[in-house]
């Protein structure tokens, strides 16, 4: 229990970081640098500690964090709503 309790207070001080970063006014190529790894830490600790993928082979869990990644590019790159938006750009004055 202390581990889970542990990585969740670790979770915290990472979104305490997240909003401090947000108040800072950085620039906003910095600021989306920042928060995506950030957010990427945050995913990886979720994933291993409260999902119980660092207790199985590590091959495993990392075709699985491979396999969601693909997935999430391939939809954001063949999805509908792209070609429509694109659309619009292209035809826009």
């Amino acid at each position: 229990m202390k581990r889970y309790v542990l990585v969740w207070l670790g979770l915290l001080a990472i979104v305490a970081l997240e909003v401090i970063l947000t108040i800072a006014h950085l620039r906003t190529g910095i600021l989306l640098a920042g928060l995506l790894a950030l957010a990427g830490i945050e995913a990886a600790l979720g994933l291993m500690y409260f999902m119980h993928l660092r207790y199985e082979r590590r091959s495993f869990a990392l075709s699985l964090i491979l396999a969601v990644l693909i997935t999430v590019v391939l939809m954001d790159q063949f999805w509908f709503d792209a070609f429509r938006l694109l659309r619009q750009r292209l035809s826009a004055p």
